[in-house]
Formats: C-alpha cells, structure tokens, sequence
C-alpha cells in the first residue's frame, strides 16, 4: 500500500458536473446523437429558403421576358400580334393578354390557341398529393416562410381587377408577384405597361414545387435512415456502457453492503477500453477488500490467542499468590506476574500500532530523505542510552552524502531500522558484530542488516514476516518481543513502495541478512 497523501487529488482536476451530472447515460447517449439529427433537419431550413430564392428568380424572369414581349409588340404589324402572342405564350409555358386603354381583354392566348397550362382541383387529386400539401403548410409554418395570397381570376376579366397591372402602371415598369394556385403550387403573375393599356403573363410555376418536394422526399428518406441508425447506434452505446456499468454498481453496492465475500465482480476480459480496465480495478479492490477482511479477522483471532496466554499466566500466579507462604515462591509469582504484565503492555503497545498503521501511513506526508544522515542520528541516539549489555556492537559505513536518498516518513523507516537492529542484537552471540550497509544500486537504495547469528532457515523466509510470529533464540525474555516487529517492519516497507525480504541459511555461510529495499530519489 502506498501512500498518497502528496499526490494531488484526481477529482481536484475534473470540471464539475453541473446539469449532466443528474442526466442518465443513455439520455446523454441519446440527446447528443438526436442533436446531430436536428442540425442535419436544418437542412429543411435550407430547402425553404432555396423555393424562395427560386420563386424569385422566376419573378424576375417573367419580367425581363414580359419586356421582351413589349419591345417584339411595338414592332410586330397589328395583324401578326395574335400569332406573335402564341408563339411567345408557347416558349414561355404561359398564358399571355393584353389590355386596351379602356382595360378590356384585348388579345387571350388562351382564346386564341389551347391553355398550356390547367389549375387542378385539390378535391380531385389522390390522397397523396393531400399530404403532400399537408406537409408543405407544416414547414411553411415551422420555418415561418412567408405565406402568398391565393390566385384567383377576377370576374369580369379586366386591367383594373390585376393588382399586378396597377402596380406596374403606377410605378410605369414590369412588375411580378407569386400567389398559390388552388393546389398549393406557385402562381407567378407579371405585368407591364402597353401603349395606353397593360401587357399580363401569367404562369404556373408547378416545377419549383415539384422541385423543392423532390429534396425534400430525399431529404426525409436520409434523416429517416440516419434517425433509425442513430437511435440504434444509441441504444446499443447505451448496452455496452450503461449495462456493464450497471453491473459493476450493483456489485459495488453488494460489497457496501458487507457481503463482499459473496460477491463476484465482473471482470470484462474481452474488453480493452476504460470500462473494461474499471471493471478490472473493481475487482481487484474487491479482492484487496475481502484480504484485507481476512487479515483483519486472521489479526484478531491471533490477538485474542496472543493475550489469553500471558493473561493465563497472570491469572494463575495472582490464584496462587494467596495460597503461597514461602517468600522464595511467592517472589517467583510476583516476578511471573511483572513478566506478564510487561508481555501485555508490550503486546498491547505493538497491536495498537499495527492496527492503526494503514491509516497513519495514508496520511503520512512523505518528505525527501538521506537516510544516511538518517541512520548515522540514530545510532548516536542508541549510543547515548548506554552500551549493549551483551557487547554486540553496530558497524555502520556512512554513505556519500545524497547518495542514499529516498522519500519516506522518517519516523517509519527509523522504526524499521531499529526492529531489524534489535533483531539482530537478539540473534547475535555474545560481543558479536552487527553490519549495517546503505548503498545504491540503480533506482534503488538498499538497508542490509546483518548478524553473527544462526540464520534464517529457508522454510521461514516468509512466515517470520507474519504476525504473533516469533523464533527466538535460547534465554531471550518473551516479554521483550511480541512477534509483530518484522510484520510492522514490512508493512512500512510496503507503504514506501519498497521491500523487505531475509536471506536465508543456503544463500549464506552464517548469519542471517536482512534487507530493505526503497525507491531511490535522483540527487538535487
């Protein structure tokens, strides 16, 4: 476990989620591919704007067209006018008349050849054509496109009865306006003044509409398509994120719950993205979780274990104190209940730091350290509580300064210096000789304690690691030691990021080694 007090938070960096916080993945999923949609039926927008752009052209045309009629006219013999009219009304597709001064019909191509164009009946046509015509009001009134009045002949047929004729005589040039003819297509109306009367052409313009309702079938064909293929492509987004995360919260939820052990977290090994690596850090912390619950459960029942037996004892000797008369065995039961009494307090004082020692390193704020100048304190500091009562002596060759620099809580790693030298002292034989080494080999510096002692045998390199675990070397007093100092040592260990391990008696003549191996700081 390391420790992350100095690294910033992540969540620190996020931006906050304000609206979309509250919004459901797949209604996210869902609004952001229907607000592509909406841009693509802009394009509706576009196709209004184009039938009046359109239409206008079309204005502008039968105007410039109707000036060309004026000018072929005021060169035309009065006997070649009708055949003239019918030739320009046929190349135009429209119905062309002129007006006297006194505003009567003067000259109809229509009475004079066949109409080239017919107004249909919207009560006659299929019902298709109705919903187009439905179609066509609904964008008109989405789009707010402006709305023409509705074509109709004026009876009696006569110059002052075209609004399009006084508009033009009025302003003395051409002048054209489009209406709608009685089935919703476009009616285009021009008009200029002739001699004394009034030149009209009027055409229904049935291709514009044809046009704009041709793109508009497209247009429809492709959103319809795209919104099929969006919804799906949203839904199945929304399967693929939303269902596993689903799972993975409910699973959570379940181990919240306290049934961790129950609980298997799916693991999504066929996934390679951010949901399948979530997936696989759930399950992984819920693994830790149910060890760590082990350890803890595995932790008390050893705690119990451990204090029951010195507990007995006391109780044992406290029974027999009152019983006892000789002073020789009473001063035997008073020292087993001292000895006892030591045992619990020092027990009691290792447990508690045991316990507490994740969340005192979670919090540790790790500092730049040089543990040579470290150990070099610490041994002074030993030498100043008085010489070793069996004469072991500690032989430590400082490093270069900056070499041996790590980052840490120097009071833990002075803590796992000073358990492995009392281990050490504890194994080694009378007026022996402890060595202490720190070097640094590549990005790692390394602690090496080592003694004079027995050594380490290779089926307990891993178990002395272990709580309450304790081999003790022939007339040492059980109440100095409590079996947690290397569980406490390693655990430090680990929350630095480091290691510690022992050599064991077939990778050495003689003696045990232990050594502590730390991330390694680049010197500054």
């Amino acid at each position: 476990m390391a420790p992350d007090i100095g690294s910033p938070s992540p969540e620190a960096s996020e931006p906050p989620l304000r609206w979309s916080g509250r919004v459901s993945l797949t209604t996210r999923i869902l609004a952001v591919n229907v607000f592509a949609l909406a841009l693509l039926a802009g394009a509706f927008f576009y196709l209004q704007s184009y039938r009046s752009r359109l239409i206008d052209f079309r204005a502008d045309r039968a105007v410039r067209e109707l000036g060309l009629i004026h000018d072929a006219l005021q060169t035309t013999p009065p006997a070649q006018v009708p055949p003239l009219l019918v030739r320009m009304a046929q190349r135009t597709k429209s119905r062309l008349r002129v007006y006297d001064a006194s505003g009567a019909v003067r000259y109809d191509t229509w009475a004079i050849a066949k109409p080239n164009y017919a107004l249909r009946d919207p009560a006659e046509e299929a019902w298709q054509r109705h919903v187009a015509r439905f179609l066509d009001r609904a964008i008109d009134f989405v789009t707010r496109a402006r709305r023409p009045h509705s074509y109709e002949e004026p009876r009696p047929d006569r110059a002052e009865a075209w609004p399009e004729i006084r508009k033009a005589r009025a302003e003395q040039m051409g002048f054209a306006e489009e209406s709608f003819a009685p089935d919703r297509t476009f009616m285009i109306t021009a008009a200029a003044p002739y001699r004394d009367g009034a030149l009209l052409m009027t055409t229904n313009a049935r291709d514009v509409t044809r046009i704009v309702r041709r793109e508009r079938w497209r247009l429809g064909l492709m959103l319809l398509g795209v919104s099929i293929l969006s919804v799906w492509l949203s839904m199945f987004l929304a399967r693929t994120i939303v269902k596993p995360l689903r799972k993975l919260a409910r699973a959570a939820v379940r181990v919240r719950l306290g049934r961790a052990r129950e609980v298997t977290v799916p693991r999504l090994h066929g996934r390679r993205d951010e949901i399948g690596s979530l997936a696989q850090a759930l399950a992984d912390m819920s693994q830790a979780l149910r060890q760590r619950i082990d350890a803890t459960d595995a932790f008390a029942a050893d705690v119990t274990h451990e204090l029951k037996n010195p507990l007995a004892s006391l109780r044992s000797a406290i029974d027999a104190l009152p019983k006892v008369q000789d002073e020789t065995q009473r001063e035997q039961l008073l020292a087993i209940v001292q000895d006892d009494v030591r045992r619990l307090d020092r027990l009691i004082t290792d447990i508690a730091e045991a316990s507490r020692l994740d969340a005192e390193l979670s919090r540790a704020r790790l500092q730049r350290i040089d543990l040579g100048h470290v150990i070099e304190s610490m041994l002074k500091a030993r030498e100043l509580r008085g010489p070793n009562p069996r004469g072991v002596e500690i032989a430590f060759a400082r490093p270069r300064i900056g070499t041996a620099v790590v980052r840490g809580d120097e009071f833990r790693l002075v803590r796992i210096i000073e358990n492995l030298l009392d281990n050490a002292i504890s194994f080694s034989p009378d007026n022996g000789l402890v060595q202490l080494t720190t070097t640094r080999t590549g990005d790692e510096v390394i602690v090496k304690v080592e003694d004079q002692g027995p050594g380490v045998p290779p089926e307990l390199r891993d178990s002395i690691f272990r709580r309450f675990t304790s081999v003790r070397p022939e007339g040492d007093r059980a109440e100095s030691h409590s079996g947690l100092g290397l569980a406490i040592a390693r655990a430090i260990a680990d929350g630095h990021d480091g290691k510690l391990e022992v050599e064991t008696r077939d990778q050495r003549p003689s003696g045990a080694a232990f050594i502590l191996r730390l991330p390694a700081l680049d010197e500054q």
